[in-house]
């Protein structure tokens, strides 16, 4: 438990936003000898015993493993996302007001607003440079603590405990310095060491602090874009320590999905069916009749019962810290008893504890990479998460258990082959 905490932990100090998330995870697979693929090639040259990736716009990525035996046995696919909720950077960003250089943002993705306030934060992203007659994309991280969004004293915000509205345009633009000597693009130039033209940028907030233990007895995890970094590395864990001996394993992280993954690198695009037919195709299998042999595991958060809350959960699906992975059943979801008894199956075969949750009725629910990507790719599939509180704050918390319990679970899929016949099923050890 300890060694896959440390590395998650690591794993997230070290992932600000998608487009680092895409690039770790890119530098890992190269280090285990995995092939980028590109787009714009063919893919005529895929191997048995072969592993490979693709990424799209950096920050969405699609890793699979070959087996030895090419048969038409289908795809074992987990589904993660890249994204958390934060504040992007606009163009023209800096207003100066009262000796106070702030920079104007847009929201991204549906953030708790106070839990951003009194924060250390950081930029990160993406910056296109002009060099020459070329536009260069470069990745940009400041890996210091250079912004901060102050809240209002209780002495000129009376109502801050009582009634405390939160404005994007005015309450959440975060202060960069006390003059305006330095630009953004300056700052930019600064640390990139570049002297061409910033033509434009995708930069996003991140908060500073760093992953850690909580408790007395270190139950808890608590740190940023746990949501959905704590599924993300589980599943990247499982998958290249993974040895499926018919079936092709693949591991998805798309990005996008906190605003409606509607991107053309989100689950609501072609991307994974792209591969999957382009994998098909290049290894002279039937993709029609290997989707119907595949099962998709999309890993998401789940909302775990709330200490001062407890009323918001449903009476008779309570989640717990520390009590196993959550399969989840909703109408939003894509659970239905067929999937959730082949995860469980899965579960009790890796002897990993699992629970169900199931919203309130009278609450809303979202939806999920599984039901998203469903449009696109129809394959049997089931929703499931680690149970965490405070979900979309700057900082999160989970059960420092429930690590080691998804990645034994996926572990153990990933080793698997699901028969799925007209009146029953079976699952299969390598």
């Amino acid at each position: 438990m300890e060694a896959i905490n440390s590395e998650l932990m690591n794993f997230i100090d070290k992932t600000p936003n998608a487009f680092y998330c895409i690039e770790n995870l890119k530098k890992e697979l190269l280090s285990r000898g995995y092939i980028e693929l590109s787009e714009n090639d063919v893919w005529d040259n895929l191997q048995a015993n072969g592993n490979y990736f693709v990424i799209r716009n950096g920050t969405s990525l699609i890793a699979f493993s070959i087996p030895e035996k090419i048969s038409n046995q289908g795809f074992n696919i987990t589904a993660t996302h890249s994204d958390s909720p934060s504040f992007t950077i606009k163009p023209h960003a800096e207003i100066f007001d009262g000796n106070y250089l702030r920079l104007n943002t847009n929201d991204y993705g549906g953030m708790i607003n106070y839990s951003w306030l009194d924060r250390p934060l950081s930029l990160s992203g993406r910056v296109m440079i002009k060099n020459n007659n070329s536009y260069e994309s470069r990745l940009i991280n400041f890996d210091k603590d250079i912004l901060l969004i102050p809240s209002q004293a209780i002495h000129i915000n009376r109502d801050v405990n009582e009634h405390n509205p939160l404005n994007f345009q005015v309450d959440m633009l975060p202060v960069m310095a006390l003059d305006n000597n330095k630009s953004l693009e300056d700052a930019i130039r600064e640390s990139l060491k570049t002297d061409g033209r910033i033509c434009d940028y995708d930069l996003f907030l991140y908060c500073r602090d760093r992953a850690r233990y909580v408790g007395l007895n270190n139950e808890m995890i608590i740190s940023p874009r746990l949501d959905d970094l704590a599924s993300v590395y589980p599943a990247f864990k499982a998958f290249v320590e993974s040895a499926n001996d018919e079936v092709i394993n693949v591991l998805s992280v798309f990005d996008n999905e906190e605003i409606g993954s509607l991107s053309r690198h989100a689950a609501d695009s072609t991307f994974l069916i792209d591969v999957l037919t382009r994998i098909t195709s290049g290894l002279n299998l039937d993709l029609l009749s290997s989707l119907k042999k595949s099962f998709i595991i999309s890993a998401d958060n789940a909302h775990a019962i709330h200490p001062a809350a407890s009323s918001k959960s449903d009476p008779t699906n309570v989640v717990l810290l520390n009590k196993g992975v959550v399969v989840k059943h909703h109408k939003n979801y894509t659970t239905d008893a067929v999937s959730s008894t082949i995860y469980k199956a899965i579960c009790d075969n890796a002897g990993v504890m699992y629970q169900d949750f199931a919203c309130r009725s009278d609450l809303k629910c979202g939806s999920t990479l599984g039901k998203i990507s469903q449009r696109h790719v129809s394959i049997d599939s089931v929703d499931i998460g680690l149970p965490q509180l405070a979900m979309h704050s700057t900082v999160e918390t989970i059960g420092s258990k429930d690590v080691l319990y998804m990645y034994k679970s996926l572990l153990e899929f990933y080793n698997s082959r699901i028969v799925k016949e007209k009146d029953y099923v079976k699952i299969l050890h390598k």
